[in-house]
């Protein structure tokens, strides 16, 4: 079985047999919301990029004998006026049939991957997914808890960079609106569910996550093994933030641990992580690679 996520910036494809067992995964950075909160369009070029990506992919599944699959698009194709003609590009390259995710759906896709591997009584927990055009929050014990609360902020790692971030590195006075639009988009999100503040411990997933983890422990290349369930400190993560935003983006590429094409959105990336664990009194981040893919995945295996 295959799951494909079609992000802002990243797309991802997992494969596992049928025991739920990882046989494939991979990543393409291939920025398909590049900018469309600029122009509420996608480029050509970035659907092209993108479906090209698919097309690789569909070549993996075919090879792993892939039987079932599904693919679903999130917060670039959602805003994009033209998301169908992606969506459409996407369905031809993949032989799926593509979906279109709310924030919601795949904030609650988030914690059923996140929670999998994790001891419920350690909950609620408060799960993190940074990705390129929305932050998702989600609070709860697991998937199924009738309770659970979750928000989709059209806030991500590219968006908050092409809006706020456009100088290399950022200026104070960028940065500081960049935090404003942060700060208020999680008063927002506290005033609509104070739930948040009542959860255990913080989960966080997707590519900025991974990154800083992978700063933090000096990885020369990347280890998931070493990165699935480090732990970042509040600390780590705002002393991360503050360097990476002192540097261009070519000296934030040298550095062990970046992987390319996230060097230009990182600081933005680390500047909602951070502001989360200040805003939500978490002295520390759990980091998962367990995320979007494994929950897709998971709903697979149940319909076998």
């Amino acid at each position: 079985m295959a799951a494909i996520d079609c992000g802002t910036n990243s797309t991802r494809l997992l494969v596992v047999d049928s025991n739920g067992h990882p046989l494939e995964r991979q990543m393409r950075i291939t920025r398909l919301g590049e900018d469309v909160d600029a122009t509420g369009m996608l480029a050509p070029d970035a659907i092209a990029r993108t479906v090209g990506v698919l097309g690789e992919y569909r070549r993996i599944m075919d090879h792993l004998s892939v039987v079932r699959g599904r693919l679903v698009a999130t917060s670039a194709a959602r805003d994009a006026t033209n998301g169908e003609d992606f969506l459409a590009g996407a369905g031809e390259a993949t032989g799926l049939e593509p979906e279109l995710l709310s924030g919601i759906e795949e904030g609650r896709l988030s914690l059923t991957g996140a929670a999998s591997d994790l001891d419920a009584r350690d909950g609620p927990f408060l799960v993190l997914d940074v990705g390129g055009g929305s932050t998702e929050l989600i609070s709860g014990a697991g998937p199924d808890d009738p309770g659970l609360a979750a928000v989709s902020m059209q806030l991500g790692c590219v968006r908050l960079t092409e809006r706020c971030l456009p100088s290399d590195p950022p200026r104070a006075v960028e940065l500081q609106a960049a935090e404003k639009l942060v700060g208020e988009a999680l008063d927002q999100a506290i005033a609509d569910h104070p739930k948040f503040l009542a959860s255990h411990r913080m989960i966080g997933l997707a590519g900025t996550i991974t990154t800083l983890a992978a700063l933090h422990l000096g990885l020369a290349s990347y280890d998931r093994d070493h990165i699935h369930h480090a732990v970042l400190s509040a600390g780590s993560v705002f002393d991360w933030y503050r360097t990476l935003a002192g540097e261009v983006r070519s000296a934030r590429l040298d550095r062990a641990g970046m992987v390319s094409g996230r060097e230009d959105v990182i600081v933005a990336g680390a500047m909602i992580v951070a502001a989360v664990m200040a805003r939500f009194g978490f002295d520390e981040c759990t980091v998962s690679e367990a995320d979007i893919l494994d929950g897709m995945v998971a709903g697979l295996l149940v319909r076998i």
